[in-house]
């Protein structure tokens, strides 16, 4: 299955300097980095990054980060993916612009399956 990373575009750009992701400020301070399913990104945009711009949207498939990965209830008891490690940029399939409306919302059109 797909799972989901918003980042900015200065937290790809360290990652890319570095060859792994360690996470953004919350990940960091919760000790795992947060995804999203494919379900529930578009929340997580509202809810978290309204009005940002210069965001992107990493895609991973998450049988490549093993045991690392682990399904926690999370907001209203979903289950949400958490890395309980860094994030090489290798297992990222793709990363793409998330363009933002002119009411602060971003698009998703063409990014989710």
């Amino acid at each position: 299955m797909k799972i989901y990373k918003i980042l900015t575009a200065q937290q790809w750009t360290q990652a890319q300097n570095t060859g792994v992701f360690r996470g953004a400020p919350v990940d960091l301070h919760d000790g795992f980095i947060h995804f999203s399913t494919a379900q529930q990104v578009e929340e997580t945009a509202r809810k978290h990054f309204k009005g940002q711009e210069d965001l992107l949207l990493a895609v991973i498939d998450d049988a490549s980060l093993g045991e690392a990965l682990r399904y926690e209830p999370s907001r209203g008891g979903q289950l949400f993916p958490h890395l309980f490690a860094s994030l090489s940029l290798g297992m990222i399939e793709r990363i793409d612009p998330l363009p933002m409306t002119p009411d602060g919302f971003h698009r998703f059109e063409g990014l989710l399956p």
